[in-house]
């Protein structure tokens, strides 16, 4: 049986890359080294998640080796995911119960998550070059979710992608946790700090200091609605 294609999965299916993308070589070839030794994974671009007709759009940096690129869903499967999901469970984002495996029934609602970087780049640090050429999917993925009004950007490199899909300089939009800059079109772009074991670990970032930024995007829509 033939392994599903990300646009089998995603929930804007013409913003995808198809399974065996190959604009970025060095990713390209990480994923080959990766299907011959672990075949069952997922090992290929992720797809989106979410509702297609979101008010927030949430944007991390690329997927983890024993997360997403294992079981093809964004933030699934790693330690960053259990803030993240628990998070967008607390403000009525999702239904179902957050299991950490693609099949476990969680749907997302008013929310959908993208990342800059499909693939995933060896020690999770994309090059330049990748995150360019991944941009496209990003401003695609954006442009066919005509409903988002907010994007939570997770970390400095989601922010400096999310910023150059819409429009914004990113030498004019600083990236701090929390920081916050308009699209020309009225889109708002949030930061926050990466919800990743490390960042948690550290205190950088906390649960509560993650939630306040979610706060504020329903802070936003409320105010433009």
């Amino acid at each position: 049986m033939p392994f599903a294609t990300p646009a089998d999965l995603s929930p804007i299916p013409t913003a995808e890359a198809p399974r065996d993308c190959p604009r970025c070589p060095r990713l390209a070839g990480f994923r080959e080294e990766l299907r011959a030794e672990h075949p069952g994974w997922w090992n290929a671009p992720v797809p989106a998640f979410g509702d297609p007709q979101a008010w927030l759009a949430i944007v991390g940096l690329a997927p983890g080796k024993h997360g997403a690129n294992r079981t093809g869903r964004p933030f699934t499967g790693d330690f960053a995911g259990e803030l993240l999901y628990a998070t967008l469970a607390k403000f009525g984002l999702s239904e179902g119960k957050f299991a950490a495996e693609r099949d476990d029934g969680l749907r997302l609602t008013g929310a959908v998550i993208l990342n800059a970087v499909k693939c995933l780049p060896p020690q999770n640090k994309p090059e330049p070059s990748e995150i360019a050429e991944c941009r496209p999917y990003l401003e695609a993925g954006l442009a066919a979710l005509p409903n988002v009004r907010v994007i939570i950007a997770l970390g400095q490199i989601a922010h400096v992608a999310a910023a150059r899909a819409l429009g914004l300089k990113p030498s004019a939009t600083k990236f701090a946790h929390g920081a916050e800059h308009v699209a020309g079109d009225g889109r708002v772009l949030l930061s926050s700090y990466h919800c990743s074991r490390y960042n948690q670990n550290t205190r950088r970032l906390d649960a509560a200091m993650f939630e306040r930024v979610f706060e504020r995007a329903d802070v936003i829509l409320k105010g433009a609605a």
